[in-house]
């Protein structure tokens, strides 16, 4: 099958490379525009592009889809299937009906939960113990088409979003070309999705990364795994932040705040406690967090929030 391709970041980079590594025909790709990238500002190609180039595939970039000219160039490329991974644009029914086979979509989650932008962070930051990817029809909605194909993947108690990331990916592609093979195989079962069962997954605010002890130690570890890589979940110490990047739930009980441990570093929360692994104060480097302790001179018993402690 011709297959047309779109798609911008890592993830559809990687299975472009599954698709191109497999032989297939790709005829196309569409992705979005290129983008200043790091602090000299470099204009840098999307990696899907990055990809394609390699193979002196034609890429598109049009800035919409719903001008007339998307349509035409798709249309001329003449695909039997649209492969679509976090390309970043809905496709309007014009383009949808294209091609021969129509139009999929890998989304990283067990559709209908989750459906969004970032259900693998939402996945992490509700305590999932499970999540997957699901290989579904475009239509006009936000991931509400007929799922062709699902797959599981386990979440581990101390994974963060990123780590989770990494097993979506790959199990994502090898999901979404046993799912073309079954299209060309004309075995494919579309099932349509229960929306009643529909759950969201909106994209993650920086606001959202803040957080006090006076809260659960099970929700303070998660909001630390679902925030890492992005934004990263951080609590305020004598005005400046402190990122938590990596966390472990804890025993002990005490008031909000308190130190039960400095090595490692164990702070008492509203429930249970939280191990501080590795913290980013802020303008430094990650360290542990006791190290970070240490450099703070704090003791056992000081409430991480209020103590004045010396440089």
């Amino acid at each position: 099958m011709r297959i047309l391709f779109m798609g911008t970041p890592d993830i559809a980079a990687f299975c472009l490379q599954q698709l191109l590594d497999a032989e297939y025909e790709i005829c196309g790709v569409f992705t979005r525009a290129d983008k200043p990238v790091g602090r000299k500002q470099v204009l840098t190609a999307p990696p899907v592009k990055q990809v394609a180039q390699k193979y002196d595939i034609p890429v598109y970039q049009p800035a919409t889809l719903r001008d007339g000219q998307a349509e035409e160039i798709i249309r001329q490329l003449a695909p039997d299937l649209c492969v679509v991974v976090a390309y970043g644009r809905i496709l309007p029914p014009q383009i949808l009906s294209i091609p021969k086979h129509g139009c999929i979509n890998l989304h990283v989650s067990l559709l209908p939960k989750y459906r969004g932008s970032a259900p693998v962070q939402w996945a992490v930051l509700n305590g999932d113990k499970q999540t997957g990817v699901s290989i579904m029809y475009l239509n006009e909605g936000l991931d509400t088409g007929d799922i062709l194909k699902v797959a599981s993947i386990e979440i581990g108690e101390n994974e963060t979003s990123g780590e989770l990331f990494e097993k979506v990916t790959a199990v994502g592609a090898k999901t979404l070309i046993e799912t073309i093979c079954e299209i060309e195989a004309g075995t494919a079962v579309a099932t349509p999705q229960d929306d009643a069962q529909a759950t969201f997954a909106p994209m993650l605010k920086k606001e959202m990364a803040e957080f006090s002890f006076s809260q659960p130690a099970q929700t303070l570890h998660n909001l630390v795994r679902g925030m890492n890589p992005w934004p990263m979940a951080y609590f305020v110490h004598e005005g400046k932040k402190v990122k938590v990047t990596r966390s472990r739930l804890a025993e002990g009980k005490a008031e909000a705040g308190t130190i039960l441990s400095l090595k490692p570093l164990v702070v008492a929360c509203q429930e249970n406690a939280l191990e501080l692994a590795e913290v980013v104060p802020e303008g430094k480097r990650p360290m542990e967090g006791a190290a970070w302790a240490a450099g703070r001179r704090f003791c056992v018993g000081d409430n991480i929030l209020s103590c004045e402690s010396e440089q």
